[in-house]
């Protein structure tokens, strides 16, 4: 199946802002180019990254080893050295930590670099490319993709350049690998649409903290505005969960990212509608957030848009509360999207009363 060469791109820029890459070299080199396959994307990607890596130094982590040696190395370890009888031979066990590359980092790059090359759909160059890769991460032990940890891995400044690389490496096993029957491994076409809800949400909240930082964009929790003389129990109530909050002195625009094949549902005689439980969760949120009732809060159902089905295209005022629903074209070239997400922040920092959101 071919994609949209722009959408492919566009996944890119997701990807580089999700994961805090947006300022990497090669960024715009790659954001550039016209991809056809999704998995030819990503083969650039690690492609790129991990040659720069290897350039700069891949990651190397301290890793305990236990061995026995003729000479004192770190630790001795008096128990295990007398229970082997190591001192009969004039040798002692001795505990220390090894400075190596086969770190929990490189293991998941060996293994979806691997993955790639067998069950990918990447052109000839770039699996050959990625072939020329390996050598270097020989003394990487090559594990499944099955037994990447990824909550395990973690990023500091030593290895910030990672973030980018293992966000691709998660999206490929999480959102492309389909299958495991008898060893067989086979990758879907296009990545599953709960992970690219997941990276969604993830682009539009640090697409904001990147652009528009004076808007204080985060993903708050919104407390119940309860009325505690009559409240009992109140710890059941389920958590409201903001996908990213813009504030801007007392207006503030709640944004739910939602990433849907058909983002509306089909009402009576067959008329696409908001779906149903997408609109009242907002309300919720808005109406909660507004103690004062000031009505200076707003909610914004920002649907993905990648196919010309139904799209909801709403702008109503209930109660005094902001609704809005709209789409984000993830098919339009780039320039498109950074204009309408803009717009959202211009908005929320326009000094009049609460007006409409941008539109497409």
């Amino acid at each position: 199946m071919t994609e949209n060469p722009i959408l492919i791109r566009n996944v890119y820029y997701m990807l580089a802002y999700a994961f805090r890459a947006i300022k990497s070299d090669g960024v715009q080199q790659v954001g550039g180019e016209s991809f056809t396959r999704i998995h030819d994307l990503f083969a650039e990607i690690l492609l790129r990254g991990v040659g720069s890596q290897v350039k700069r130094g891949l990651h190397r982590d301290y890793r305990m080893r236990s061995e026995e040696l003729a000479t004192v190395r770190g630790r001795i370890d008096i128990a295990t050295t007398a229970a082997s009888r190591s001192t009969l031979r004039g040798r002692l066990v001795c505990e220390f930590d090894e400075y190596v590359v086969d770190t929990p980092h490189n293991r998941a790059l060996k293994s979806v670099v691997i993955l790639l090359i067998r069950h990918g759909d990447v052109d000839r160059d770039r699996r050959d490319g990625l072939r020329r890769l390996l050598p270097y991460l020989e003394e990487v032990t090559h594990i499944g993709p099955s037994e990447i940890r990824w909550s395990t891995l973690t990023y500091h400044r030593a290895n910030a350049t990672y973030r980018l690389l293992l966000g691709v490496c998660e999206l490929v096993v999480r959102g492309l690998l389909a299958t495991q029957q008898s060893g067989d491994l086979k990758l879907r076409s296009w990545v599953a649409d709960e992970e690219m809800s997941r990276l969604y949400e993830r682009f539009l909240l640090e697409y904001f903290k990147h652009h528009h930082s004076e808007l204080s964009p985060a993903a708050r929790k919104v407390p119940w505005d309860l009325d505690h003389a009559a409240s009992y129990n109140a710890s059941q109530l389920p958590e409201m969960r903001t996908d990213v909050m813009l504030r801007s002195g007392r207006r503030t625009l709640i944004i739910d990212a939602k990433y849907y094949t058909e983002a509306q549902q089909t009402g009576q005689f067959g008329k696409g509608t908001v779906r149903s439980a997408h609109l009242y969760q907002m309300f919720a949120y808005a109406k909660n957030a507004d103690i004062e009732q000031s009505g200076t809060v707003g909610a914004l159902l920002l649907y993905a848009q990648t196919s010309r089905s139904q799209l909801p295209d709403l702008d109503v005022t209930i109660q005094g509360t902001h609704l809005a629903a709209q789409t984000l074209d993830l098919s339009a070239p780039w320039e498109i999207l950074r204009h309408r997400l803009d717009g959202i922040a211009d908005e929320v920092r326009a000094p009049a009363e609460f007006a409409a959101l941008a539109t497409a």
